[in-house]
């Protein structure tokens, strides 16, 4: 059903969990487990039928879709998510958490060789760029990370929100400094697809530099990530 990835072509086969949000490698994402396909998956995760417990999540191109029947009903790039802790329900629903890893885009749905969705993929790495170090490099990321500043201290009080260490690597720091933040879809989207770790540093400055933007002009700002609860829950086909 499932195979490990191939390190030689860079393909896999992996199952697949389409929902309306865009997983950023290193963030976290809980989900509950309600219907019986993606029960099966998480059976099948914490079971070790499927490799490394590793699935992947790719965002619907609309919200309305309720059922993936093609490639076209999805983004082409999504990403991957290793189940960190799974609590089975007494109905057998599932609580989990899971971790995101690493990217891929999709080239094949298969819809029947289980009751979840599987696809054929190639896994997306960073392009090649030379020493990602030197001043340019530094200011770059003081920028965007003060730009991420603003945008929490104009969204939430000072301790909903935190940092990403000073040691974090220049390929993951777009991906932490937006992983909390509100950034609609396509934004998302497209700062997933980037490959250029610079390009998407920019990215998500200039998205941040936008968004808080947005709430000093409204005067309206987001409930903080802990308050969330059940707003926080990706909809999704179950």
């Amino acid at each position: 059903m499932t195979e490990p990835s191939d390190e030689s072509t860079g393909k896999a086969i992996l199952p697949l969990f389409p929902l309306q949000t865009v997983l950023l490698p290193g963030t976290h994402l809980p989900l509950h487990i309600f219907e019986p396909r993606y029960r099966q998956l998480m059976s099948d995760l914490v079971g070790d039928v499927v490799p490394d417990r590793e699935f992947g999540v790719i965002a619907l191109r609309s919200p309305a879709m309720r059922e993936v029947s093609g490639l076209e009903h999805v983004h082409e790039v999504g990403c991957t998510t290793v189940l960190r802790e799974a609590k089975r329900l007494p109905d057998g629903r599932f609580d989990v958490v899971t971790t995101a890893r690493r990217r891929f885009r999709l080239l094949e749905l298969d819809r029947v060789s289980a009751p979840y969705l599987i696809g054929s993929v190639e896994w997306v790495p960073d392009d090649r760029v030379g020493a990602l170090q030197g001043d340019t490099v530094t200011r770059l990321a003081d920028v965007t990370k003060a730009a991420h500043r603003r945008y929490c201290e104009s969204a939430w009080h000072a301790d909903d929100w935190v940092a990403p260490p000073d040691d974090t690597d220049i390929h993951d720091l777009a991906y932490r400094l937006t992983a909390d933040c509100l950034v609609p879809l396509e934004d998302r989207q497209h700062l997933l697809e980037e490959t250029n770790p610079l390009r998407r540093l920019r990215i998500a400055c200039r998205l941040l530099t936008r968004e808080a933007g947005f709430l000093t002009k409204l005067g309206a700002v987001p409930m903080p990530p802990g308050e969330l609860g059940e707003f926080t829950r990706p909809s999704n086909l179950n």
